[in-house]
This record gives C-alpha cells, structure tokens and sequence, in this order.
C-alpha cells in the first residue's frame, strides 16, 4: 500500500498573515471576515493573527513577501477584489498579482494562498464574499491551514 500525505485541518500553534486589499472593501471586508473567522474557527487565536492592509490588489506581492521573509508566518493568505470595468486593466493586474503570488510560494518554501477575486461584475464579486458562491477567503485560509499541515507531514525542504 502507498504512502499517504495529506494535510489536516486542524491549525496548531502556527501564525498567519493575511493580506487584504483595500480597494474594493465591500468585497475585501468581507473576504478577510471570513479568512479569519476560518482560522478562529480551527483553533487559531487573534495574537495569532496578522493582517496587513494594502492600498490594492496590485500590492499584495510585495507585502506578502515582506511577511515571508521576517520568518513569523506559517503561511500567508492573500485577499483582493479585481472587477472587470470599461477598459482590460484587470487582466493586466489578475496576471500578474496571481503569478507574483505563485512566485512567493516557492522563494519562501511557504503556503502563500491565492484568494484574489477576478470577477466580470460586482454581483459576481459579492456572490464570492459570502453570497450564493460561497466565501472564497474561507477556501484560500482552508488551503494555508491544509497546505501548512502537509507540508509538516513531508517534513524539513533541503
């Protein structure tokens, strides 16, 4: 029989950092609500808890990074809210932010999890933040928690 990894849900005494863009905060409130009520919720306390408010999506990176490198942070969980407008900068910017993120994960041998909204229109946005389509800041912290478990079973990277 194979070995098995899998990661758990179960926080233990790790801390996390979150990043959340102010621009659009209807949505991001509402996304970070629910990211640390996620980690509330699976034994995560609020001095265990960090978040760092950004002016954008676009700026995420940058502080997400910042975050992964003092080396306090078990994984870091990046909220934002890119809305399609009259013109195709959100493609320029969902681009990058996402590919920037993906980066992180690897410079940092660390869950840097993706919960970027990239919507075509404010009702799609709200139906993520807690409507209809579920909270996606509750997905992206589910995802550091199991991320931060599995990469404990696999043990040290060289």
């Amino acid at each position: 029989m194979p070995q098995v990894l899998s990661g758990r849900l179960i926080a233990g005494s790790e801390s996390y950092a979150i990043v959340v863009a102010r621009f659009n905060d209807l949505i991001t409130q509402r996304l970070l609500d629910g990211a640390v009520d996620t980690l509330l919720r699976h034994g995560v306390g609020d001095d265990q808890i960090t978040v760092a408010w950004v002016p954008g999506s676009f700026e995420i990176p940058l502080a997400a990074d910042r975050l992964a490198k003092t080396g306090k942070y078990a994984a870091i969980i990046c909220l934002g809210a890119v809305i399609q407008g009259q013109t195709t900068h959100h493609e320029y910017i969902n681009h990058q932010v996402a590919a920037a993120i993906m980066e992180l994960n690897h410079q940092h041998d660390l869950p840097v999890t993706f919960g970027v909204l990239t919507c075509q229109s404010m009702e799609q946005a709200l139906d993520r933040a807690g409507g209809k389509a579920g909270n996606k800041g509750h997905e992206a912290t589910l995802a550091a928690i199991e991320m931060v478990q599995l990469l404990k079973s696999i043990g040290p990277s060289k």
